[in-house]
């Protein structure tokens, strides 16, 4: 089993901020998987399902960004789990916007979340970096990170969450390069002369095979084409 904890902050105020980068993913997850209605528990909020052969447990601390540790800690007493079955996912502000790297262990760089965590349960679990870039100096992080993505976020946001979506099987199962292939063919997928030729995976992806990012299916014949944004599409999933 494994437990899946995005990290963020309860409420609709909060949803769209870049600190909640963490709820936007797992939720995304739960959507496009099949998983069980969130529901409260934990101080949280929880959805079960599987991914491949793993049963997965989705957990979104309610405790606010700085508490999320009591949740975390009382999901992994429950489930009798160890810190390596964890995986967080959480805001970074020193990976530029849509970078996305995975971590297993390591300090918490003053992000409150993770500091958190390391309170209640240390620091060997393995965290999904989510690059929201920084807003340039020091003074200005908590407002930025409390600030909604802007509407030009939309594209690269959107193209990011189907990518772990698309990779969370293989995360589940402890194959984090053919998750960060996932991600990398969906933030930059390949060339149509690409995929004539050998099927090579998209620059500057690590080797492995992953499945090729999909165009979103054609407008029905008589229907009126969409014409949201790509946040717009975002924000109205979450509704």
């Amino acid at each position: 089993m494994r437990l899946f904890v995005g990290l963020g902050n309860p409420g609709a105020k909060y949803a769209m901020n870049r600190h909640n980068i963490g709820f936007m993913a797992v939720d995304r997850i739960a959507a496009d998987h099949g998983f069980a209605p969130f529901r409260a528990k934990f101080q949280g909020e929880i959805s079960e399902g599987r991914l491949g052969a793993d049963k997965v447990i989705l957990l979104k601390p309610a405790t606010f960004m700085n508490l999320s540790g009591q949740s975390v800690g009382e999901a992994l007493r429950f489930f009798r789990l160890a810190p390596a079955d964890i995986v967080v996912f959480h805001d970074e502000l020193d990976l530029a916007p849509g970078k996305c790297r995975v971590k297993s262990g390591g300090g918490h760089a003053g992000h409150n979340g993770l500091r958190s965590l390391h309170q209640h349960i240390g620091d060997a679990y393995d965290r999904v970096r989510l690059g929201i870039g920084h807003p340039g100096h020091k003074d200005r992080v908590a407002a930025y990170v409390l600030s909604d993505f802007a509407k030009s976020d939309g594209p690269w946001l959107d193209d990011l969450l189907r990518g772990i979506s698309d990779g969370a099987a293989a995360l589940a199962d402890g194959d984090n390069v053919r998750f960060m292939n996932a991600v990398s063919l969906r933030m930059a997928p390949p060339r149509s002369s690409d995929r004539a030729g050998a099927g090579q995976a998209a620059p500057g992806a690590q080797d492995g095979q992953a499945k090729p990012a999909e165009a979103d299916g054609p407008t029905q014949a008589g229907s009126d084409p969409d014409t949201r944004g790509p946040l717009q599409k975002l924000i109205d999933r979450f509704r």
